[in-house]
This record gives C-alpha cells, sequence and structure tokens, in this order.
C-alpha cells in the first residue's frame, strides 16, 4: 500500500510560481512511477507529466518549458515545480504512484493509488 498526500496548492497570479509536493508513505516508493495529473471545473482529469524511478520524465504539451517533476527518493516525496503559470493551469492537482514503469504511461487505469489533491488556482 502506498498513501499519498499533496501540499503547496495555492492562489498565485498569472505568470507566478508554486511548486506542489506529494508526500508517499511506504518502503517502496523508490520503485512506483509517479505521475501527476489535473482536473479543471468542468473537464476530465487529465496527465500532466510523470517521473519513473531512474528519474526519467514525460510531460503533457500543454506544460512541455513550464513544469518540472523531480522526486527525493530519501525523502518518499515528488515534487511538481509550476512556472510561469497561466490562467488555464488552474485545476485540482492530484499526484498518483503506478507499478508500471519506466515507460511512464499517462493514462489514470495504469495509476495504482492517487492523492486527495490540491487546488491551484491561477488569476489573470
Amino acid at each position: 500500500q502506498v498513501q499519498l498526500v499533496e501540499s503547496g496548492g495555492g492562489l498565485v497570479q498569472a505568470g507566478g510560481s508554486l511548486r506542489l509536493s506529494c508526500a508517499a508513505s511506504g518502503r517502496t516508493f523508490k520503485g512506483y512511477t509517479m505521475g501527476w495529473f489535473r482536473q479543471a471545473p468542468g473537464k476530465e482529469r487529465e496527465f500532466v507529466g510523470g517521473i519513473n524511478w531512474i528519474g526519467g520524465n514525460t510531460y503533457a504539451d500543454s506544460v512541455k518549458g513550464r513544469f518540472t517533476i523531480s522526486r527525493d527518493n530519501g525523502k518518499n516525496t515528488v515534487y511538481l515545480q509550476m512556472n510561469s503559470l497561466k490562467p488555464e493551469d488552474t485545476a485540482v492537482y492530484y499526484c498518483a504512484a503506478s507499478k508500471y514503469g519506466p515507460t511512464i504511461r499517462p493514462r489514470q487505469s495504469e495509476y495504482d493509488y492517487w492523492g486527495q489533491g490540491t487546488q491551484v488556482t491561477v488569476s489573470s
């Protein structure tokens, strides 16, 4: 079992930055591929990006060049650094853990554990 808790969300102006954290419980954290997803009001949850256990990344086109995902296996934590935020980045952000890897998969169904989400609001 892996339990995930996100933090770091909040309100920020367009062009600003936020860093989200996702703290994981469980001794096998380093073996999981970690993904970040988001869900805007009235929209489907979408893949933002992910990182595998060897540090490889992939990102959705909408955030490429602005968002960076990293992980600290010693702290059982994965991070989502978000720069140059836009109002369209407003959403609830979720982290998730997948036993699949090293290929980082964008489908929600391939993630085994999910956090409760943290709200990010970007004002114009």
